[in-house]
């Protein structure tokens, strides 16, 4: 399989690499769309051409700007996590000891913990502060192959700190080097300052937190928290409605403790994804199937909760649900900074095969996002984002726990980090 934009008298192309094995993520939904003994080149930030190493054309090889001889490395998309809450102050070390003496994250929220003690927290942090504090867990994600995130406000639920956080998220990306898909997480928890009136809450959000958000070019998405400890059906509706109004697509916190419809909500909205799903019903995921919205699976806050009811994969396969897996990296519920350790426990702990699971973390995470005609494959014309790893074949992703094999993080078709493989 060869693959190129146009052969006719294009110029030589910035990059080559040579020597490699592929992992294309095209085709089949239960294969990796694999080229062994392949190359891949770059021109003009995008990818220009891929196919066997025997039909690269000699002379466009030999006049790249840069050849990459790699001797059977594999090269997949770049990863994708596409639901983190990276941006925060503090940490929630302490509710982490009381779960483990026997309290559940609701009692903890009930009590003034959960989300709100790191609203407090995040209230009283600069942008610089925040930006210092989430540098080492942006750099941890990156490490393992990341080349796009997606980082949430919502450790505001005021205008101003909102704002703050959307700003150091951008902040990251210039410093880090990844690109970022920022979200208004506006709907995330009840304030103290609104404790007893959640409507009035959402009232202020459609009628001027949002608009504000909207003018400030800093967000890209909307989304909500659908729970009994949050915000009901009826709330995050006309929340969604009033993001539809201002051209936003949406994305839903849904069905993670308790049923309360929030696959079909999201569904009903066209959400880009709904994120969690322990408790979807059947008619949800039907729903989801038809809107064309994605299933995000957090195995690292299913893992920490020590959760006992899994999310409905098999349901989700058999509906043709696109499945993705990220992080879900906070400072409460899932404190993990590593991809490829998402990726394994939803192999371990969800039942995905290696497959799905990097599907998972690029195509389908990008179709997460409403990136997909950008990224989360390796074909001519898209982005040339990019992971190469030093391992033998792609399910090595999956396999490993610690491990981390990545060689190169290429964004636009420049190599952004080189790493020793260990």
């Amino acid at each position: 399989m060869t693959q190129e934009i146009d052969s006719n008298n294009t110029p030589a192309f910035d990059s080559v690499w040579t020597g490699v094995n592929l992992a294309t993520m095209t085709g089949p939904a239960s294969g990796y769309g694999i080229l062994r003994d392949a190359a891949i080149a770059v021109r003009d930030g995008r990818i220009a051409w891929l196919g066997p190493m025997a039909a690269l054309d000699a002379a466009q090889r030999d006049e790249a700007g840069t050849i990459f001889d790699l001797d059977g490395a594999w090269i997949t998309p770049g990863l994708i996590d596409c639901h983190t809450h990276v941006v925060f102050a503090g940490n929630r070390v302490g509710e982490f000891e009381q779960r483990q003496k026997g309290a559940t994250y609701e009692e903890i929220a009930r009590r003034g913990g959960g989300i709100n003690a790191t609203v407090r927290a995040t209230r009283a942090a600069s942008e610089r502060e925040l930006v210092d504090a989430a540098l080492p867990r942006i750099r941890d994600l990156l490490a393992s192959g990341v080349t796009t995130v997606e980082i949430k406000s919502g450790y505001g639920l005021e205008l101003e700190t909102e704002l703050r956080m959307l700003r150091a998220a951008h902040a990251l990306a210039d410093i880090a080097g990844f690109h970022l898909a920022p979200t208004y997480l506006a709907a995330h928890s009840v304030p103290p300052e609104f404790s007893d009136n959640a409507d009035a809450f959402i009232g202020r959000i459609c009628g001027e937190d949002l608009p504000a958000v909207t003018a400030s070019g800093l967000a890209s998405a909307v989304d909500a928290y659908c729970e009994e400890i949050a915000f009901t059906p009826n709330q995050v509706e006309r929340l969604f409605a009033t993001a539809r109004d201002f051209g936003l697509r949406v994305k839903l916190h849904a069905d993670q403790l308790s049923d309360s419809g929030g696959a079909a909500l999201a569904a009903k909205y066209d959400a880009l994804s709904a994120d969690h799903l322990e408790y979807s019903n059947q008619s949800g995921i039907e729903a989801m199937a038809a809107a064309g919205t994605v299933a995000v699976l957090l195995p690292g806050a299913y893992y920490t909760l020590r959760e006992t009811t899994l999310p409905p994969v098999a349901a989700l396969r058999s509906g043709n649900v696109p499945i993705a897996v990220a992080t879900d990296c906070n400072p409460g519920t899932s404190p993990l900074c590593s991809i490829l350790d998402a990726m394994n426990l939803g192999c371990v702990l969800f039942g995905l095969t290696p497959a799905e699971a990097l599907r998972g973390v690029t195509v389908n995470a990008a179709t997460a996002l409403g990136l997909d005609t950008d990224r989360g494959t390796l074909q001519p014309g898209k982005r040339a984002d990019f992971a190469v790893w030093d391992i033998a074949e792609p399910a090595e992703l999956s396999y490993w726990s610690g491990r981390r094999p990545l060689s190169q993080r290429v964004i636009d078709g420049v190599v952004i980090q080189s790493i020793a493989c260990g």
